[in-house]
């Protein structure tokens, strides 16, 4: 079945030095996601992580919401996350890096006024795609028990004003269903057909459970779809190979590094605890000279020395 994608940057000067240019990253995403070849956006939740994924040459990053809960708040994904303290982690990512940024807005916040709202300050943060999904208020993380979905006609309310409020058509709508779970694929794939017909430049089915699962999303949805790799979650990790040939055209990894870190975190904090030192994991580090550089410490100092004052 051929798919279809549906066609609907303002600087924030907030620091001293050049930030990340915008213009571009949109269009950039939206025929990156219409090609064959499957594109990766593996998950970040601040501008280091974000950092790294661009410095490791991905085409876009995934703003994940739990990971975003979880280092902000110190709190899982249980729906604590207001929309401007979102708003203004995506703000510092987006001025951050160069390659596109999709963000996880959850439910969109409110009823269409709210979703409306949040399109257009996402849109101004230098966002390129939001993924909006159709659980009911206070949402659950995808791999988790007791989500609850509103009605499939009202997750389609959600993307029509999503859709009208975008000022970019090439501004992306990702819809996201979670009725896997409770309802079964099939109509977790009638949810997605739905989406497509009100606008969805792409759907996200959740947590299948089987690659047979998989394979039905990405071969019976008219639009490009998204794989979900959660480590010790619902859905078989699958390599990219894989998902491209099964036609997938985004796949994302959302906490992948917040797990990553975590571990290494409690290795390292182990390790000085134990030893008094940090000798023996130092090559697992960045010293402080490389970390630096991952946020261009020399553009930062030949900035305040083209600015400052002779012989002050």
């Amino acid at each position: 079945m051929e798919k279809r994608m549906s066609n609907a940057n303002v600087d924030r000067p907030d620091l001293p030095v050049p930030l990340r240019p915008k213009t571009g990253r949109n269009a950039r995403l939206r025929q990156r996601l219409a090609d064959k070849k499957l594109l990766i956006a593996p998950g970040s939740y601040d501008c280091i992580t974000a950092r790294l994924v661009e410095r490791a040459g991905f085409e876009a990053t995934y703003i994940t919401g739990s990971g975003v809960s979880l280092s902000a708040l110190g709190a899982p994904d249980v729906g604590l996350m207001s929309f401007h303290e979102v708003l203004d982690r995506v703000k510092r990512v987006a001025d951050s890096i160069e390659i596109p940024l999709i963000a996880d807005v959850d439910t969109g916040y409110g009823g269409p006024l709210n979703i409306a709202r949040t399109v257009v300050e996402m849109e101004r943060a230098g966002v390129s795609a939001i993924q909006l999904e159709d659980q009911a208020w206070p949402k659950r993380c995808g791999h988790e028990p007791d989500r609850k979905l509103v009605s499939a006609e009202e997750m389609c309310a959600r993307i029509d004003a999503a859709t009208d409020a975008r000022r970019d058509a090439s501004f992306l709508i990702v819809a996201r269903t979670d009725a896997r779970s409770d309802m079964g694929i099939d109509a977790a794939i009638e949810r997605g057909h739905m989406f497509v017909e009100h606008g969805a430049d792409a759907v996200f089915v959740e947590s299948p459970e089987s690659a047979e699962e998989m394979a039905l999303i990405a071969k019976s949805i008219a639009a490009p779809t998204v794989a979900n790799m959660v480590e010790g979650g619902r859905t078989p990790l699958l390599p990219a190979k894989t998902l491209e040939e099964m036609e997938f055209s985004l796949a994302i990894y959302p906490n992948t590094l917040t797990r990553l870190f975590a571990k290494a975190g409690a290795e390292m904090m182990n390790c000085l605890f134990r030893d008094g030192e940090t000798a023996a994991m130092r090559d697992r580090m960045l010293d402080h000279s490389e970390l630096w550089d991952l946020f261009d410490n020399k553009t930062w100092i030949e900035k305040e020395l083209a600015h400052s004052v002779p012989g002050s």
